[in-house]
């Protein structure tokens, strides 16, 4: 059904956006700069058609407006502060110096990760009032590229669960529907992007929590190969779960962002590469795994429409059933994820006081973590090497596999998470979010990719995964993807 190819013409390359804006010269509205691509604003504060001081004064403006409905960016820093920072920006510029591509872009870092100075409370009361000494790798690399740390995007508490509410700052709400679930954990960064908050935003994923809030507010994002972004933490030797991603409106701008994040010096010679003919691209869908996951009315429809786009544009699409026992790979995940998140929760959790102050989910992986042997552990890694090794093969017939980001559409944000979905029971706080973790387990890139709305007005997006360290060739087939729709045209609704 999906090699029926539509008429369709590639759309124009890049062209400079505002390209008559000239500070001073007419009455530029605000809502021009804002839905700049991040790359078009780059441009102009490299060329000094806009300050960084004006960037900044319209960037907090806006959110000044735009965030009390949403509640996206918090631990705001000091609007002088701030605009003191970006005038030095500009005298930089002034100087003929320029730090990077990033140069005078505002940005709010994920409340997961250490910012030097500025409140990181991880969602939890235990970390409310905490001021690390130091930022995290990934922020000093966002800095040295020019960015402005201007305060911190919400999270679920201690990044779990793919609902963005905790009990420091309270909930995020979508985008589109101030009524749903902005998704999580990386909520509050999908929102800020959406609405115009930000120019681009980073995430982190473990359990989806890059994918589904960008899937759930119309937005891009990637979770990269494991260990392309630097690993952090107490012991970097350690196997992980998780990784930091760059979140975009634009897969051009996710590639920009990606290159800063992973420290690549030359950030444009890496979007350069994006450019590809994807003619023959050999496409497998995995859909529902045959039947094995649970899906909401309307999400497998709404992505199977979404597909037929990489037909459109001369890929070779293809249903793909997947020889192996998901349910292992799900039940090997749960050990993995306990033994990594409630081993780090631990110690907290063995203080009643702490514990007290814990959500429940924190508090049930801990029990989990408690109860695992170093037997259980190793099972759980070897049956990880056997899901890698099917995922390696069907990269041998398929240059990459598609499936939905997620299972359900934005549900009501009052709700923790959903018990059901499809007419079938979620056991746990993250079942409703499985179809994330056949890419966590493989360690391979996936991006989300939007794939359009509901007849509700409720965004979904498909994942695109493709084999480990190919996390260019997944965005230049999303690249191709998106010059194809026009689903991140879509804006929001006013207030």
């Amino acid at each position: 059904m999906f090699h029926q190819k539509r008429n369709f013409n590639p759309s124009v390359e890049d062209q400079a956006s505002l390209q008559d804006f000239k500070t001073g010269s007419f009455d530029v509205r605000q809502d021009a700069v804002l839905n700049l691509d991040a790359r078009a604003l780059s441009n102009l504060i490299a060329a000094r058609d806009i300050s960084c001081a004006e960037v900044a004064t319209i960037y907090l403006d806006h959110i000044e407006r735009t965030n009390p409905a949403h509640n996206a960016i918090v631990s705001m820093r000091d609007r002088g502060d701030v605009l003191a920072e970006a005038r030095e920006k500009d005298d930089l510029l002034a100087h003929g110096q320029r730090q990077g591509w990033m140069h005078g872009f505002p940005q709010a870092i994920k409340d997961l990760a250490a910012t030097k100075g500025l409140r990181t409370t991880q969602g939890s009361p235990l970390h409310r009032d905490a001021l690390p000494a130091q930022d995290a790798g990934f922020v000093r690399r966002m800095k040295r590229a020019g960015a402005i740390v201007i305060g911190k995007t919400n999270t679920a508490e201690f990044g779990l669960g793919s609902q963005t509410y905790n009990p420091v700052f309270g909930t995020t709400l979508n985008a589109f529907d101030r009524t749903r679930t902005a998704g999580g954990s990386s909520g509050g960064a999908a929102v800020a992007l959406a609405t115009r908050m930000l120019p681009v935003a980073d995430g982190s994923d473990s359990a989806g929590s890059i994918r589904n809030p960008a899937a759930y507010n119309n937005v891009f994002a990637l979770r990269p190969t494991q260990g392309l972004i630097p690993a952090e933490g107490r012991d970097i030797c350690l196997p992980s779960l998780g990784t930091v991603g760059p979140m975009a409106r634009t897969v051009d701008d996710l590639a920009m962002l990606l290159a800063v994040q992973a420290g690549s010096e030359n950030p444009n010679a890496f979007r350069e590469r994006l450019k590809r003919d994807v003619q023959g691209i050999r496409i497998g869908w995995l859909g529902d795994l045959g039947g094995y996951l649970a899906f909401e009315p309307g999400v497998l429809d709404l992505c199977e429409s979404a597909l037929q786009t990489f037909a459109d544009i001369g890929c070779d699409v293809e249903p793909l059933p997947v020889d192996h026992p998901m349910e292992e790979v799900w039940d090997y995940w749960i050990i993995l994820r306990a033994w990594l998140t409630g081993g780090a929760l631990a110690g907290r959790f063995s203080d009643p006081a702490k514990r007290a102050l814990m959500k429940d989910e924190a508090c049930w992986e801990v029990e989990r973590a408690l109860r695992l042997s170093a037997m259980d552990v190793f099972e759980a890694s070897t049956r990880r090497a056997a899901w890698c090794r099917t995922v390696a093969r069907l990269f041998e017939r398929f240059d990459f596999l598609v499936l939905p980001t997620a299972q359900c559409f934005p549900f009501d944000a009052s709700l923790t998470w959903p018990r059901t979905v499809g007419g079938r029971s979620m056991d746990t706080y993250h079942r409703w979010m499985e179809v994330v973790i056949p890419a966590t387990m493989a360690g391979c890139p996936a991006i989300n990719v939007p794939a359009g709305f509901s007849p509700e007005g409720l965004p979904m997006g498909l994942q695109i995964l493709a084999p480990a360290h190919g996390d260019i060739a997944a965005l230049q087939l999303a690249r191709a993807y998106e010059r194809a729709t026009t689903w991140n045209s879509r804006l929001p609704p006013p207030h």
